[in-house]
């Protein structure tokens, strides 16, 4: 059906109650004065009005997709070029293999967490990110097996340059990796704090241990003091960033007040268990992200 509306430059309510309601056109055109310019609007059929929403949901989903593949793409190319990085510094003897390694496992990881929200908004997103893991772990898979064995990614992530050695540490990194972002995503803080104190405070307790790690902790002779401070203190700091950062941009809504104190007792959870002798039972890679979630989920609840 379509109608007639007068377009009155005018005056409008003249020109809108110079005319009636009608099934003939022509009988309003002729009703129009002259100054009056008929509008032929057309209503489309029910069909056609029920078929525009999808038509805008499949529009907004394939723009959603993507962009997830192109963050993706983004995410992995970063990965890849960070590992180059640190591989060509090693080379030029910049910096030397083991700090090179232990940067590599700190970055890696946190840059990940940081690069969530260029995700869309959609369901799906979190997936598309659990996608970058999901390759590296089978890069390490490949590689461990020594299928096809790159040289570069094995003496920047292992210790000893051994083939075998993707399929422990590094693996369970990664692992921990897809864990968090598959479970926990953007709207959680767990999935945050496991990773910040897996990749910032185990790996700065590395470093700070090696540097300055001449008093040992009595249990452990493998851990010392200096170790295990400076991973509650990075750990707690990295992780209030963390929730900051995602809290600025309104994916999570914290209470500052108990946020400190939960935090707190997260990061004691996890440096005491990092300290534990249990390295060649589990590795760190396992035990301190596994105690980081279940901390952090009793203490915030989600």
């Amino acid at each position: 059906m379509a109608v007639s509306l007068p377009l009155c430059p005018i005056n409008y309510q003249l020109c809108r109650n110079s005319f009636s309601f009608g099934n003939n056109a022509s009988i309003l055109a002729m009703t129009t004065p002259r100054f009056c310019s008929p509008i032929v609007i057309g209503i489309g059929s029910a069909s056609q009005l029920r078929a525009r929403p999808s038509l805008i949901s499949s529009a907004i989903a394939t723009s959603s997709i993507l962009h997830d593949v192109g963050a993706t793409v983004a995410v992995l190319g970063g990965a890849y070029a960070l590992v180059l990085s640190f591989d060509n510094l090693t080379k030029r003897n910049v910096i030397p293999q083991s700090l090179s390694r232990k940067l590599v496992h700190i970055l890696s990881g946190l840059l990940f967490v940081l690069s969530w929200p260029i995700f869309s908004e959609s369901t799906e997103a979190r997936y598309f990110a659990a996608f970058v893991p999901l390759v590296n772990c089978l890069r390490l898979v490949v590689n461990g097996l020594s299928v096809t064995p790159n040289s570069t990614l094995i003496k920047s992530v292992t210790r000893e340059g051994r083939p075998e050695e993707l399929l422990r540490g590094p693996l369970f990194y990664v692992f921990a990796l897809l864990v968090s972002v598959v479970f926990f995503w953007r709207d959680s803080p767990t999935g945050m704090l496991s990773l910040a104190m897996m990749c910032g405070g185990d790996g700065i307790a590395d470093i700070m241990g090696r540097k300055f790690g001449s008093v040992k902790i009595p249990y452990n002779p493998r851990k010392s003091w200096a170790g295990s401070i400076s991973m509650f203190i990075f750990g707690f700091f990295i992780s209030i960033g963390l929730l900051y950062y995602y809290s600025s941009l309104g994916y999570l809504h914290m209470n500052w007040e108990t946020t400190f104190q939960r935090v707190a007792m997260v990061s004691m959870v996890a440096t005491v268990v990092e300290s534990l002798p249990i390295t060649d039972q589990l590795d760190d890679n396992v035990s301190v992200p596994l105690a980081t979630i279940l901390a952090a989920y009793v203490s915030f609840g989600y």
